[in-house]
């Protein structure tokens, strides 16, 4: 349970693999998802390690599978997932399954030529096809008495008077029909209009046999006089990619023609279906296996890829590969190495060796399906640092809560309640349905925060008695308005309640109030004219004490990362000093609120002194203000001693813990000095100086025999100094040299200036900062207000017997308006202002966030990118 406030505790570990069981044991390691390999060949260039080749063929079986893959989808063949994850096939199976995957690909590549050259072929012969049956319709159409004068143009004049026409050539084709009008008009120009166009559309369009596109096309039919012509139309229509046909002249040739060419269209048909039945058949058998195939391929080149990251020992027999992975699942970890030897048939076991290290390790947090959503609110900020306090089991409470503490309603709490309830409940369904939309992916992803959040929405709905801008008189309001009111003053006739439209109700008059409301805010409030008054000030006073409890919390967190790093430097003038300061000046301001709240009635309440007046005179000292009366007796004096301790606090956080500092370092140079000389000079050292321990200890006596030392060396407190500074300057694991920082005065002291500065003001700026509490509550209760007012009202107020229909379109638009502005646009803005108090106002004052994320090597997360497309 510990480790769900804290990072898990995670070591170093040595791996040394057998070669014939390091396959296997990675296998393993990958299912179980457990371990993050380092890369131990830093310097040594991708293509000369050594499993480089192995890796190399797992691309081209990928690179072979996705060329299937993308036949299929082009064939709209639906891949089947089983949901099966199978097993990594051993080494020895890769040849088979590329021999599988070299035949497949081939057969495809096969399919594929023959088709298209079918494919082409046979547009040539449906594209001849309807050029013999239009040429032929031109044909008739010329023996047309008018369209014979009109081609007379085209005769030569000295033949055109005796009646003598001339012969005339003609070439016939095809063309995309968008490209008729400039094939028309450059043929006018080139020609000098010497040629005779004509063209007609072919209604079904044609398939390019390269793309499989649909395309338009035109028949046309030109006619000319001479080579020249004939030369200088070939080319046009060469340049605008028409095609050209053989065209009998005759009637009777084009007919046989025409016959012919019907009868190998039928035939190239059905030579057609039987090859894409083929095709079919060949890509339904592929699509069946294509995710176990993937999942294999993509497992074994994750496997060669971290064999690359080991080093491999000099007798060639054996692999060691360090990790970083959770002490808690080693024993899960060693059970896989064994899994893995057992199902190579190796011998020798694989060994697992814990390291020391000085190094950072990376920072783990547990999660399941109800906490990760609230993980990644975290890790967006920043990875947490090693084993420091998580905020996320706090944010799982108090992000929803001040959520809804802006976004307070009961109608679209419960709304958006039933909208996260449904994700929840169908969520298996969802999730195998594997969805494409990015946005309701990531709305999925946060169901259980939007559950939460709805949830306190309906909470704090209550409490302000808010739903859909309307109050519910549940337990009736503790206000009489009944005209029948004891002393003198308060009894209202029905006349002057019919007569006035506002009317006051004071509650010191006996009577008129007769209790707080049961749970919650009077209903009446919704109707008074003084509403946003009261509502502010109730608003106001409860968003600072949500916001100083929420910091002091934050401040109180960071005294268990204190404790725990065993900093008590840290605590002594960090913690204590940072908690003092703010709850002298703002904890005292919390008191201030409840302690007005409970000593002043209705009666009273007139006499009351503003507390914004008195937190201001009491930072001023300034005592002598006659509009503001003090709220008790002793006021002054204690709330000079809380600013003068608040100011105390100060300079121990900026100068005494800079000295203090400065003296640790003073005396571990001092300690390393004297480790470095000889025995003499140290005792030398110690009798001039007299120095004395941390611990004021001095040096005295040569010997210890019970309670007294002996000899010259350190004290039990020196030698542990000495014994950390040796750690830091060699780390345990042989690999590495790290050298202690040199202490800079000047950067410490700097540092710790901007550090007190910044909490000092940070205090006030962020107390000011949770006022958006307030400020978005009222904000989304005016918007839900207006909309009711400007659309919902007016349905409502309809006497007319089509006032049913009139009121169902504006419910409609009502309901729109609702999800899509109250909803969605004023939940999202709760919620990222939520997100800054939860960053900036409460997270920095324990959370630094300067860790890096632990990464294990893991199947399931090399896979779920790729099939969760």
């Amino acid at each position: 349970m510990g480790e769900l406030f804290r990072s898990e505790e995670m070591t170093l570990a040595q791996l040394f693999l057998q070669s014939e069981a390091a396959y296997c044991c990675v296998s393993e390691l990958g299912e179980l998802g457990m371990v993050q390999f380092r890369d131990l060949n830093p310097d040594v260039n991708v293509f000369q390690r050594k499993f480089v080749n192995e890796v190399r063929r797992c691309e081209e079986m990928d690179r072979k599978l996705r060329f299937v893959e993308k036949e299929i989808k082009k064939a709209n063949i639906p891949t089947m997932d089983t949901g099966e994850n199978p097993e990594v096939p051993f080494p020895r199976d890769m040849i088979d399954l590329e021999a599988t995957f070299e035949k497949l690909e081939n057969e495809l590549k096969e399919i594929n030529t023959n088709q298209e050259a079918l494919k082409k072929n046979f547009l040539e012969l449906t594209e001849l096809k309807h050029i013999l049956r239009r040429t032929q319709q031109f044909f008739d159409e010329m023996e047309d008495p008018n369209l014979l004068e009109e081609s007379s143009s085209l005769l030569d004049p000295s033949e055109a008077g005796r009646g003598a026409p001339l012969r005339l050539g003609f070439v016939a084709g095809v063309i995309n029909r968008e490209r008729i009008p400039t094939f028309e008009r450059m043929l006018w120009r080139v020609c000098r209009g010497n040629v005779f166009l004509r063209q007609a559309e072919i209604e079904d369009p044609l398939e390019d046999p390269t793309t499989g596109d649909q395309v338009h096309k035109s028949v046309f039919i030109i006619f000319f006089q001479g080579d020249q012509l004939k030369n200088r139309v070939k080319k046009i229509c060469e340049g605008f990619r028409a095609s050209l046909y053989p065209c009998p002249e005759t009637p009777q040739e084009r007919k046989e023609m025409a016959a012919g060419v019907n009868t190998r269209i039928d035939d190239l048909q059905m030579v057609l279906n039987q090859t894409e039945d083929h095709r079919q058949r060949v890509l339904q058998a592929a699509a069946k296996t294509m995710r176990v195939w993937f999942i294999k391929v993509r497992k074994m080149k994750a496997i060669y890829h971290t064999l690359n990251l080991c080093n491999i020992d000099v007798t060639q027999k054996c692999l060691i590969a360090e990790v970083w992975c959770p002490v808690s699942d080693l024993d899960s970890i060693q059970f896989a190495l064994r899994r893995g030897t057992e199902r190579s048939g190796s011998t020798v076991p694989s060994i697992l060796n814990r390291m020391q290290t000085k190094q950072t390790p990376p920072t783990y947090n547990k999660t399941n399906k109800f906490t990760s959503g609230f993980q990644n609110i975290v890790d967006a900020y920043g990875i947490g640092t090693y084993r420091e306090i998580n905020p996320a089991p706090y944010t799982i409470i108090t992000f929803p809560f001040l959520f809804a503490v802006m976004f307070g309603d009961m109608g679209h709490g419960l709304l958006m309640t039933c909208a996260a309830l449904y994700l929840v409940i169908r969520e298996s369904r969802l999730l195998a349905q594997k969805s494409d939309n990015e946005m309701f992916n990531m709305v999925f992803a946060g169901r259980y925060i939007i559950l939460l959040m709805g949830i306190f929405s309906v909470y704090t709905g209550v409490i302000y008695n808010d739903c859909f801008s309307k109050s519910l008189n549940m337990f009736g309001s503790g206000w009489s308005v009944r005209p029948m009111f004891g002393p003198k003053g308060a009894n209202w006739s029905f006349e002057t309640l019919d007569g006035n439209a506002v009317l006051q109700l004071d509650p010191a008059i006996e009577g008129v109030f007769q209790g707080p409301y049961p749970l919650g805010i009077d209903p009446i409030w919704n109707i008074a004219t003084n509403k946003l008054t009261f509502l502010n000030s109730f608003k106001m006073k409860m968003s600072v004490i949500l916001g100083v409890i929420h910091m002091l919390f934050g401040v109180t967190l960071s005294l268990f990362n204190h404790l725990y790093f065993k900093k008590p430097l840290n605590i002594f003038l960090g913690f204590i000093p940072e908690i003092v300061f703010m709850s002298s000046l703002f904890g005292y301001l919390i008191l201030l609120v409840f302690y007005k709240w409970t000593a002043y009635d209705a009666r009273t309440s007139k006499d009351a002194p503003s507390l914004l007046i008195a937190f201001i005179n009491m930072c001023l000292f300034n005592y002598s203000d006659p509009t503001n009366k003090p709220l008790y007796r002793g006021q002054m004096g204690i709330q000079s001693l809380l600013v003068v301790i608040a100011l105390g606090c100060v300079p121990c956080m900026l100068v005494v813990k800079t000295m203090v500092l400065r003296r640790q370092y003073l005396w571990k140079k001092h300690l390393s000095q004297m480790r470095e000389s000889s025995p003499a000079e140290k005792l030398e050292t110690l009798e001039q100086t007299g120095t004395s321990s941390p611990t004021g200890l001095t040096q005295q006596g040569t010997q210890k025999f019970g309670g007294v030392r002996v000899g010259n060396g350190p004290t039990e407190d020196e030698a542990e100094i000495i014994e950390h500074d040796q750690l830091s300057q060699h780390s345990e694991d042989g690999d590495e040299h790290s050298e202690e920082e040199p202490f800079n005065f000047g950067d410490v002291a700097v540092h710790q200036a901007i550090h007190t500065i910044e909490y000092c003001l940070g205090c006030i700026s962020n107390t000011a900062s949770y006022l958006r509490l307030w400020a978005l509550s009222l904000a989304h209760a005016q918007l839900s207000e207006v909309l009711w007012g400007m659309v919902m009202h007016l349905g409502l107020s309809s006497r007319s017997g089509g006032g049913f229909f009139g009121l169902s379109i504006i419910f409609s638009a009502f309901a729109t308006l609702t999800v899509c502005i109250l909803l969605i646009m004023e939940g999202l803005s709760a919620f990222l202002h939520a997100l800054r108090l939860h960053w900036v106002e409460f997270q920095n004052k324990f959370y630094t966030g300067q860790g890096f994320k632990f990464v294990p090597f893991s199947f399931e997360s090399i896979l779920e990118g790729r099939f969760d497309e």
